[in-house]
């Protein structure tokens, strides 16, 4: 009995000890509490502050919420949906045999088993620009369509003719027969700044989807180099675009278009949270060339250019790596009348330093032909300065360009590009200039006569080959159905290899 009371006893002493020690280190932490606010502040001035707080954030986050549903309401209006169709040629040679089967098995139409047309239908969006019905949108959603059809927000649909399309830019003009339409508020693009909330508007992925708005932030400008246009200068934004998208309008909170919604970088084909847009002053200089004429005109120095990496600087002893480098100079033109030479680095342009390749070609190109423009020039340790009248930028002009025409590549069935540091990286290349095949499509002429991607291109028919002008130049110069014998520099070796150009 004495031994169950003791036991009772300690359990009891044992509750008691761990009550208070409890009511200690509350206590405690009620005294630190007093210590580490402010003097004066109970726990219920506390407690309002932070409902104040809370009610600030709350405040804002609707503030903002409000202006993007301002925005959309007035944006919406002006984004159309658009439909094309056009007629592919195909074979089970572009695509091998797993690409037929696809195709095959989702019910696409082919002509026969050895190839024959499909008809492709695209989805993208546009930007109404005026009330009369012109709409801008990209190149690429409208590229040789046979038909496109354009829907409003109120679900009217109308047929479009196509007023210009410009490749290079990836901007496009197309018109409706249609009057009184909400036109959209122009921006100033120039004027934009990396931080600055924007919304995209566009149709993602279907016609169900159209009309879609999402929101997000400028998060670069001026990127160059994606690989997407010849003349690049992109609002790159974290503001969903997706596939169809393409054309659609990126606005600030003002309302304005301030970019033509283009393409995304990605991994996965969807939104990965880094999507590009043309800034809308290059686009409404565009639009404007396209619905007077139905092309655009741009400013040529005729000249090739490349960057200058740190091996050309110290092969050519230059003080630093700004500018672009000299790599050859067009006969009569513009740049040879200036007595601009080869391994001349031109580092300003009209007194404003040249920030890079792209950046340099695409002032250039928007700079009307006939204009004077001051180029400040360095040689090694010499500077000088030259004036020079440029001209309009030939057609076919190939001089400056990275990427061939498309034309080329699908007669050929190969891409090339001048050599850079990038495609050095890529292909493990030696060299530092010249012109490397970047892209070889199974089953086509190249393929079929022995081309490997990472050739570097030397000669083609005796003619040497230093830019892709000279391949333009060379393989133009091959009749149809003839062979072009191309001497090529393969993993440290050269060899010969043939194309019969396809007629």
């Amino acid at each position: 009995m004495e031994s169950s009371t003791a036991s009772r006893s300690a359990k009891a002493g044992g509750r008691l000890r761990a009550v208070l020690l409890v009511a200690f280190l509350a206590a405690v932490l009620v005294a630190a509490g007093d210590f580490l606010e402010p003097a004066g502040t109970s726990p219920s001035a506390r407690a309002a502050d932070n409902t104040t707080a809370d009610r600030e954030a709350i405040a804002s986050a609707k503030g903002l919420g409000q202006a993007f549903t301002a925005v959309a309401r007035e944006v919406v209006p002006s984004v159309v949906t658009i439909t094309s169709s056009r007629v592919v040629q195909t074979s089970r040679s572009l695509g091998g045999q797993d690409m037929y089967e696809f195709f095959r098995f989702f019910g696409m139409p082919f002509g026969d088993e050895e190839g024959g047309e499909i008809l492709q239908r695209g989805l993208g969006s546009g930007v109404i620009v005026s009330s009369d019905g012109y709409i801008v949108t990209n190149n690429h959603v409208v590229s040789d369509a046979k038909e496109v059809s354009v829907v409003l927000s109120d679900g009217e649909e109308y047929e479009a003719e196509i007023v210009g399309a410009d490749p290079k830019s990836d901007v496009a003009v197309i018109k409706i027969n249609a009057k009184g339409l909400p036109a959209a508020r122009i921006g100033d693009s120039d004027a934009l700044e990396v931080g600055e909330w924007v919304l995209a508007v566009g149709s993602p992925f279907s016609q169900q989807l159209n009309h879609t708005v999402t929101a997000g932030i400028v998060s670069a400008k001026s990127r160059v180099a994606v690989g997407l246009a010849d003349y690049e200068d992109f609002i790159q934004t974290d503001a969903a675009i997706n596939p169809g998208n393409s054309g659609g309008a990126l606005v600030d909170l003002d309302g304005r278009v301030v970019g033509i919604n283009t393409a995304i970088a990605s991994r996965s084909g969807g939104y990965q949270g880094v999507g590009f847009a043309i800034p809308i002053n290059m686009v409404t200089r565009i639009k404007d060339e396209l619905i007077a004429s139905g092309s655009v005109t741009r400013g040529w120095i005729g000249v090739g250019i490349q960057p200058v990496t740190k091996e050309i600087q110290e092969a050519l002893d230059l003080p630093d790596r700004n500018g672009v480098l000299i790599s050859s100079v067009v006969e009569d033109s513009p740049a040879e009348k200036a007595r601009i030479e080869r391994q001349d680095v031109i580092v300003a342009l009209n007194g404003e330093k040249i920030e890079s390749l792209r950046a340099f070609r695409n002032r250039i190109a928007a700079t009307p032909p006939g204009t004077k423009v001051d180029l400040s020039i360095v040689q090694g340790s010499k500077k000088k300065s030259v004036s020079v009248v440029l001209g309009k930028l030939p057609d076919d002009d190939e001089t400056a360009r990275p990427v061939l025409a498309e034309k080329s590549r699908e007669k050929l069935g190969m891409r090339v590009r001048e050599i850079t540091p990038e495609t050095r990286r890529a292909f493990g290349l030696e060299r530092t200039e010249g012109v490397v095949v970047t892209e070889v499509l199974r089953g086509g002429a190249a393929a079929r006569g022995g081309v490997r991607e990472g050739d570097v291109l030397l000669e083609i028919n005796n003619r040497e080959i230093r830019t892709t002008a000279d391949y333009t130049r060379a393989i133009g110069d091959v009749k149809e159905g003839n062979v072009a014998l191309l001497l090529v520099e393969r993993e440290g070796s050269t060899i010969y290899v043939t194309i019969r150009v396809p007629k």
